[in-house]
């Protein structure tokens, strides 16, 4: 797996797979309701939200305008702090890292906490080839790796699972990856999270290497952070012997203080929480404390490259929160596999093409209906519709001549002459009454039959609002 899944259809096509299968659109629909709701209720309680957005921006645009100065700072904290700081330029060499630190320990296997960086880098499939076992420990990650699928959301990667089938799936996969589940195994929330625990145990017991993403990482002390709901990161991050991290380098925040913004920004905007049931912070290594040997891989992969773009580089704010998803109207009918990325929703469609190049994502600028409902939900206020329609502007510039763009400059030749355009109204005109029935034109022909597939086409009038003012001033000219 990767940040963009090559050889998926483009977002279009995918999305109209995905509008076909109501089982999809009835769990979307039921789960993003409830996740906008509790939000609602949890962002209410709090007369200072909107100033809470305020100050998580500013915090953002601070830490990018002096990117590099902070990122030096985290390396010289986490180094003095008894960590080792790596620094990967792409999702390769990001894999080649952790899969060299893995081998370095002697050991075959890993425990993972959710990490959106590792999805993107594709770091399971990198160490499966490096003979390197890899087991996701959060509940909705491992149905998405005993499914052999892909995540379909940010916060709550199996979305598209019902219960009934996540209870065949533990039943018919889990003994291949380990303790099988119970043969009574019910679709009750609880016995399919017992089954989860229980699977999981033996692996958090043995394994002595654990990888992490972070949410954030405090250039002043070298801190991270990760916060989640399952209690299954405390374990990763507290019983292996080593643990790699792996982050993005837009996670760095400048100073300990700024937690206070962010941990009550993220749990309200992600699961409508006033506080994540698990918050977990370490800074270097402890001696005799959790593991001993830590090291924090710093990912690059498009982001100084998307840092550069003055209107784009505001999606690097991203925390990661999922609130954009659940309350965008496209993507709560289509779902994540649609965008074809590990990024879905609003933040993936500005996101993905920007890291991964425009050319290999230039359909998912246009999965939006550019409402707006994304940017309000931003807890740090992202102007997703802007970056979309910036992205737009690009996608046009690299693409190679269409029939559409043919059109487009045709028409641009008409409309900036007037007798062009008189010439081609009435042409229209003609051409109208041939083909029309009822007031309208049927299926256009060539390019704009995408259009017509979709609409009605008036018939063009007979005359022209040029023609006509033309004809009755003369004539009163005349008079």
């Amino acid at each position: 797996m990767s940040l963009v899944w090559l050889g998926t259809p483009a977002f279009p096509e995918a999305a109209r797979e995905a509008l076909a299968d109501p089982r999809l659109r009835r769990n979307l629909r039921k789960a993003t309701g409830t996740i906008r709701a509790k939000r609602l209720e949890a962002t209410g309680e709090l007369d200072d939200w909107e100033q809470l957005r305020d100050a998580g921006e500013a915090i953002k645009r601070r830490t990018l305008r002096h990117l590099g100065r902070y990122l030096e700072q985290l390396e010289e904290s986490v180094t003095t702090a008894g960590g080792t700081v790596h620094w990967a330029v792409d999702a390769a060499e990001a894999n080649r890292i952790v899969a060299g630190l893995v081998k370095a320990t002697g050991e075959s296997e890993v425990v993972k906490v959710k990490s959106m960086a590792t999805q993107e880098t594709g770091l399971n499939e990198a160490l499966a080839d490096e003979g390197i076992a890899a087991y996701e420990t959060d509940l909705a990650e491992l149905i998405v790796q005993l499914a052999d699928d892909r995540p379909s959301h940010i916060l709550v990667p199996a979305i598209h699972r019902g219960r009934a089938e996540i209870r065949e799936i533990f039943r018919r996969e889990m003994p291949r990856f380990g303790r099988p589940a119970p043969e009574d195994l019910t679709d009750d929330p609880r016995a399919l999270a017992d089954a989860a625990r229980l699977h999981l145990r033996e692996k958090f017991l043995r394994t002595k290497v654990a990888v992490s993403g972070a949410n954030f990482a405090c250039a002043e002390t070298g801190t991270v952070v990760v916060v989640e709901s399952e209690g299954n990161g405390r374990m990763c991050l507290t019983l292996p012997e080593t643990l790699i991290t792996v982050m993005g380098i837009e996670k760095v925040i400048p100073a300990f203080t700024d937690l206070e913004v962010f941990l009550q920004l993220l749990p309200r905007s992600s699961t409508g929480e006033r506080m994540n049931p698990y918050t977990s912070l370490w800074t270097g290594v402890t001696p005799g404390d959790g593991p001993q040997a830590f090291h924090l891989v710093l990912l690059d992969n498009g982001r100084t490259a998307t840092l550069a773009d003055e209107v784009g580089r505001q999606a690097l704010n991203c925390i990661r929160c999922s609130a954009c998803l659940n309350v965008c109207p496209v993507y709560e009918r289509t779902g994540g596999h649609a965008y074809g990325s590990v990024y879905p929703g609003p933040i993936g469609a500005v996101l993905t093409p920007q890291l991964a190049g425009i050319e290999q994502a230039s359909s998912l600028p246009f999965a939006s209906t550019l409402c707006g409902a994304c940017y309000d939900a931003c807890p740090v206020k992202i102007n997703i519709p802007e970056v979309l329609t910036h992205l737009r502007s690009r996608a046009v510039e690299a693409k190679r001549p269409s029939a559409e763009g043919l059109a487009m400059k045709a028409a641009a030749a008409v409309l900036s002459s007037p007798t062009r355009l008189a010439a081609a109204q009435k042409a229209a005109a003609l051409g109208g009454r041939l083909l029309g029935r009822g007031g309208v034109i049927g299926r256009l022909p060539g390019p704009m039959r995408g259009w017509s597939d979709t609409r009605d086409t008036p018939v063009p009038p007979t005359e022209s609002f040029r023609a006509w003012w033309q004809r009755t001033h003369e004539e009163g000219r005349k008079s």
